[in-house]
């Protein structure tokens, strides 16, 4: 077999898959629905035992979870900064410190605040962009 009819059989090949399946009937329309929780496969979590949750609202609650904890974190530094100013007992080295500590616990809760409030604003405009709201439970 030469080359250009190796060639040529290899274009009609390709051409071939480009077409149209000749089982689809002409007379089926087509059908749009919404995305319900058996498209999202939440029922096979259920089945197997893994869960019935969405993974975007999982992902959104560990989310919230860990902004939660590091809420914690900053507000025990402020406290910790409260703590060695009430301690320090005049010497201004020790109030200088504790003002190091309540400005960086005020400026790491504010970045977490609004991380949270960026986080939270995504994740539901995400979850609603993709499905229908009432297919997604806990949400």
């Amino acid at each position: 077999m030469s080359a250009l009819s190796m060639s040529a059989l290899l274009v009609m090949g390709v051409a071939g898959l480009a077409l149209p399946n000749a089982s689809v009937s002409a007379d089926d329309p087509v059908v749009v629905d919404t995305i319900t929780a058996n498209d999202l496969g939440i029922n096979y979590g259920k089945a197997t035992g893994l869960g019935g949750t969405d993974v975007r609202v999982t992902v959104a609650r560990v989310i919230r979870v860990a902004m939660g904890l590091l809420g914690i974190v900053a507000v025990v530094i402020i406290l910790i900064g409260g703590f060695t100013w009430m301690t320090a007992g005049g010497n201004e080295e020790k109030v200088g410190e504790a003002k190091k500590w309540i400005f960086a616990g005020i400026i790491g809760l504010a970045i977490i605040l609004s991380a949270y409030a960026i986080a939270n604003f995504v994740l539901t405009q995400l979850v609603t962009a993709t499905t229908d709201t009432s297919a997604v439970p806990g949400l």
